[in-house]
């Protein structure tokens, strides 16, 4: 009789034959640093998440790097009256974002590594991720234009790492141009390579300030498609991007595991707002233990073919991992 129970008999047993195994140094901390306010400012859609000070952020900063976090990943919020239709805020050295970049490379340095998001929603007034025609349409090809001011604007500022996530057609080739033509050519590059058009944003629109209009429909995916995504990553990874990213995680484990089965390059995916806030409302209700169940579903897009991932909990998980 085959007794597979054998190898599940005492916690020591199960660590030893586990297949799937999740280290600090995969997680990164997504954070939010919002100008023209003077204490953290909680997000209510998101509980225990906060739009950060300048000073708080560097502090919670410090905090998920001692932990062991593997990397930052940074959103400005501006002042509302900073916005434009341009986004024109988000490539100033004075903009949030990159006085932000510049702290926490100042403070930090090389010991974690320092991403920021390359896209214009939080910056436009308008909250598209791109320059808008005269008819209100996405303009890809004058939004390239921006993406390759706000890619160089971020590496300047201290980014290791930008991350262009609006689903432009050709947004990697544009951005690795602009940043080896300036000398910024090791800082890298991940790309949002499937970044659906999910309901799942919900709460992270209260987190940056959004004005977004309307949906994102034609530049995002299409949540029923499924082989699309290996269309995008060959784009991608043509165009030179150095790790590629699926978003939303959870929802989408089936995508993940497909590019991770397509690429060598590492395979980020993103717990996103709606993901984390979920099992946060559950276990508010006293329905789940959330620190169980956020542990278990980071474990799940790692056993899906992640091998890194963003979420908002990576702190609290990365000093529970220490711990074991």
């Amino acid at each position: 009789m085959v007794r597979p129970r054998r190898l599940r008999t005492s916690p020591a047993m199960r660590r030893l034959v586990a297949e799937t195994r999740l280290d600090p140094a995969q997680l990164v901390l997504p954070m939010f640093v919002a100008d023209g306010i003077d204490e953290p400012r909680a997000i209510s859609s998101m509980p225990g998440v906060h739009q950060h000070t300048m000073d708080s952020l560097r502090a919670a900063a410090d905090d998920a790097v001692a932990a062991g976090v593997g990397g930052l990943m940074l959103f400005g919020v501006p002042k509302a009256e900073d916005k434009d239709a341009t986004g024109s805020v988000g490539d100033r050295s004075d903009g949030i974002l990159n006085r932000a970049l510049g702290a926490l490379r100042s403070d930090l340095g090389d010991s974690t590594v320092i991403m920021a998001d390359t896209c214009l929603d939080e910056f436009t007034d308008h909250g598209h991720c791109g320059v808008l025609t005269a008819s209100g349409t996405v303009d890809n090809d004058a939004t390239l234009r921006r993406y390759e001011k706000l890619a160089v604007a971020q590496a300047s500022a201290g980014a290791h790492v930008v991350g262009p996530s609006g689903m432009m057609d050709g947004q990697v080739a544009a951005i690795r141009d602009a940043l080896d033509a300036e000398g910024f050519i090791d800082t890298a590059i991940l790309a949002y390579t499937a970044k659906y058009a999910s309901a799942f944003y919900g709460p992270f629109r209260e987190a940056v300030g959004s004005s977004l209009v309307g949906d994102r429909r034609t530049y995002q995916q299409d949540p029923a498609n499924r082989h699309e995504s290996a269309r995008e990553l060959l784009a991608d990874l043509e165009e030179g991007a150095d790790m590629v990213m699926v978003k939303p995680a959870m929802s989408y484990l089936d995508i993940v595991r497909d590019v991770a089965d397509r690429t060598d390059s590492p395979v980020a995916a993103y717990q996103v707002s709606g993901e984390y806030s979920m099992i946060a409302a559950a276990a508010s209700n006293g329905w789940i233990d959330f620190d169980a169940a956020i542990d278990e579903a980071v474990l799940s897009i790692v056993r899906a073919g992640a091998s890194i991932v963003l979420t908002y909990a990576a702190t609290d998980i990365a000093r529970r991992l220490q711990r074991r």
